[in-house]
């Protein structure tokens, strides 16, 4: 966070860095400055290590190890079927559409008109669900598919 003041003691400042702010820029201020500082912010936040393991309920996959498990059970899967998990994973609770699936799992940049998609979703089913109390997989009729507990 970025603190905009018209105080600009040495005390002031401090006090907005202690508040929790991560940059505090006195007036007065050249834009070009605070344009500065905000590019600063801004890659601080996305320099962070990606993610490397995703858990939703019960179910997690580690990107590093390719592992799978849901509770104690190891769940084996296929390259494309591991790619598609962790991509639902990776959005987890949001929509996924057939055609994100398409570019980011099958590097698809068009829709062949294919059921593969289903064929897909419909073995990780039987992986992921099957046996098991509440189902992870959820389709969303007419727009995709998300996981959610």
């Amino acid at each position: 966070m970025l603190i905009l003041s018209a105080l600009g003691q040495v005390d002031d400042r401090v006090k907005g860095l202690r508040a929790g702010g991560d940059d505090y820029l006195p007036k007065p201020y050249s834009f070009s400055e605070l344009l500065a500082r905000i590019e600063v912010l801004s890659r601080r936040r996305t320099t962070g290590a990606p993610e490397t393991v995703y858990r939703v309920g019960d179910l997690e996959l580690d990107r590093l190890s390719h592992r799978v498990s849901r509770g104690a059970e190891e769940i084996i899967l296929q390259p494309r079927e591991f790619r598609l998990l962790e991509f639902l994973m990776k959005n987890a609770g949001q929509v996924v559409t057939r055609t994100m699936l398409l570019e980011h799992v099958w590097d698809y940049h068009f829709d062949p008109q294919t059921n593969v998609i289903d064929v897909h979703v419909s073995r990780l089913r039987a992986k992921i669900d099957k046996g098991f109390d509440k189902p992870l997989i959820h389709t969303i009729r007419g727009a995709g598919y998300t996981v959610r507990p």
